[in-house]
């Protein structure tokens, strides 16, 4: 255990001093792969993407993801460190992508070296090192998917104070454009756009979506962006809006889109529905095993690779969330250490019982 966890802040301390920008994770997918395979692993990689079976994968069993990310944002201007610089002190490292995500990603990587040559495991583990989460690109997560076969259900690396996040909110925004017809304003000719797109507008505002998740509550939808019109004396002809909506695990976000198409009368285009709601069943094993270790539950606000995944996923990892693309952004040394005990005893609990 200690070889794992020294080994994991080696990493860690390694990929906070290479820049990995969204997009330009290149140089950590290297690091990350060579790393695996100087222990032996025949790791994968598409891209920026790098991925692993454990040595007696069997095709009969389910498989279980182990999946986080080695992107960042970028550093703010309040930064008073050099971010690429590691450094420990009072108990902390710091550096840009030490809390999130890498934290959780190194404490996920060891947790895999543990029981890659194990024997007679009741599940195959999969680990996944992917890029773009921090702008839910189309070339992380999602572009490996199908390289990875069937997965039974994921454990996503974030950090949660290593506490479970068993549902997380879908994000979609939505353009509206209501359609009128232009004419001149002192005429009372044409129909005023504008006034039709608030007839749509208090609906957003005032509709309650039916079903209610026990999690987050109701589906919250926001007006965020109006723009009409082009001079004084002209009746406007379109009326266009924006609508920030955020989906609970109780509807699909194609539902939602549904359930306001027969309410308004504008047109309505979803930007992307790729970021959908996810949640695990309280009575999962994987969820019961972290209730058996004193974990809490809760439903997590914000979004992480969750939503490009089609199984049961928990967000579940060291750090906490609140220091995430913070100034001179940290993580404690004993978080690290402790995320990876509490993987391996969480695992342990269902795929060698």
């Amino acid at each position: 255990m200690e070889t794992l966890q020294k080994e994991a802040l080696d990493l860690l301390k390694n990929l906070i001093s290479i820049s990995s920008f969204s997009k330009e994770e290149n140089k950590t997918a290297d690091l990350i792969f060579d790393f695996l395979s100087k222990k032996g692993i025949d790791a994968k990689r598409k891209l920026n993407n790098v991925w692993a079976f454990n040595q007696y994968f069997d095709a009969k069993k389910p498989t279980i993801l182990l999946n986080s990310h080695h992107d960042t944002v970028k550093p703010n201007p309040g930064y008073t460190r050099n971010p690429f610089t590691p450094t420990v002190e009072d108990g902390k490292l710091f550096g840009l992508g030490s809390n999130d995500a890498g934290g959780c990603l190194v404490s996920l990587i060891s947790t895999f070296l543990y029981f890659y040559n194990q024997k007679d495991l009741n599940y195959n583990l999969c680990l996944a090192a992917t890029a773009e989460e921090e702008i839910s690109g189309t070339n992380g997560i999602e572009l490996i998917l199908p390289e990875l076969g069937e997965l039974d259900f994921a454990i996503v690396g974030e950090p949660t104070e290593m506490n479970l996040a068993i549902a997380e909110k879908g994000l979609m925004v939505v353009d509206c454009v209501a359609h009128g017809k232009a004419g001149h304003a002192a005429r009372e000719e044409g129909e005023n756009a504008i006034y039709k797109a608030l007839k749509d507008i208090e609906w957003f505002r005032n509709y309650q979506f039916p079903k209610i998740s026990k999690s987050f509550g109701a589906v919250k939808m926001s007006v965020t962006i109006i723009n009409a019109g082009s001079q004084h004396n002209v009746v406007p002809a379109t009326c266009n809006f924006t609508v920030d909506i955020r989906v609970t695990d109780a509807y699909t976000n194609e539902e939602v889109i549904e359930i306001i198409r027969q309410h308004v009368s504008c047109e309505v285009i979803p930007r992307s529905t790729r970021l959908k709601p996810s949640s695990i069943p309280i009575h999962h094993p994987i969820v019961q095993a972290g209730i058996a270790l004193g974990k809490t539950t809760y439903g997590s606000p914000t979004t992480s690779d969750q939503a490009l995944l089609n199984i049961p996923s928990l967000k579940m990892g060291p750090g906490f969330s609140g220091r995430s693309h913070m100034a001179d952004e940290y993580i404690f040394i004993k978080e690290i250490e402790t995320g990876i005990e509490d993987y391996i005893h969480l695992l342990t609990h269902i795929i060698k019982n």
